[in-house]
């Protein structure tokens, strides 16, 4: 497993943890008198368990619903998946700790404490994510490592976007293009050197490559040296606009 992704499970793990923590401190659906202590027995693994369901979900989501063009839709839809699995492992987990299971007829009266939980922690998670990755140039103008990866071809040549494709990378530059085998998260992380930033889940791209904006159907492209033009997503738009890319 690459180090970027030891971060993001270790960041997602952090976060189900400290919402447990909260969880287990404001008692929520456990009978009062019960001690700290067995309320962090109770909450800190059925997090857990959502964190890793959730993960989950977020990618099957992905797979019919563009977080980047419609981020709350997909923050219902992973909401919705997320309570189908967990609202029965909460009702089951409770009874359990209170000594034995409940009437499955009291399953009902999890759905809405799970839902909403869930629909927060899904939400401040989507408000999170609004802000695209930047890479900058370092101080000691060490060069990016991702140009160790330019195809013989291509050596020299100025990277002007990297666009995901399937498993690969199409690497858009000043004298063609190329495929790698690559993850655009991974390559994003050793693009560090240059200038730039993620417009869209699917596209890197170089700041000083950008010529002009293109808009229509309340969508923008940017326009790159060369003709190429690149999305931006609306998950994007804001912060990029505020940073002065278009």
């Amino acid at each position: 497993m690459d180090r970027l992704r030891l971060i993001e499970l270790a960041k997602l793990f952090a976060v189900a943890m400290i919402a447990g923590v909260l969880l287990a401190l404001s008692g929520a659906f456990i009978s009062p008198g019960v001690g700290l202590g067995r309320r962090l027995l109770y909450w800190l693994p059925l997090m857990a368990i959502g964190g890793l369901w959730g993960e989950i979900s977020s990618v099957l989501t992905a797979r019919w619903i563009d977080p980047d063009e419609r981020p709350w839709l997909a923050a219902a839809a992973m909401t919705a998946a997320i309570s189908l699995v967990m609202s029965p492992i909460v009702w089951l987990a409770t009874g359990l700790f209170d000594g034995g299971l409940y009437p499955l007829s009291s399953l009902p009266r999890f759905i809405a404490p799970v839902v909403t939980i869930t629909a927060a922690i899904t939400c401040i998670s989507v408000l999170a994510s609004r802000n695209p990755r930047q890479t900058h140039a370092t101080p000691d103008h060490a060069p990016s490592r991702f140009l160790q990866r330019l195809p013989p071809r291509l050596r020299g040549a100025t990277i002007h976007a990297v666009q995901a494709e399937d498993h690969y990378l199409r690497i858009h530059t000043d004298r063609g293009s190329d495929l790698i085998l690559m993850r655009l998260s991974d390559a994003v992380e050793e693009l560090a050197g240059l200038e730039g930033a993620q417009t869209h889940r699917s596209w890197w791209v170089a700041r000083d490559a950008v010529e002009g904006v293109r808009r229509g159907d309340g969508r923008a492209r940017l326009t790159l040296t060369g003709g190429l033009e690149a999305p931006v997503s609306r998950r994007y738009a804001r912060a990029l606009r505020a940073a002065g890319w278009y």
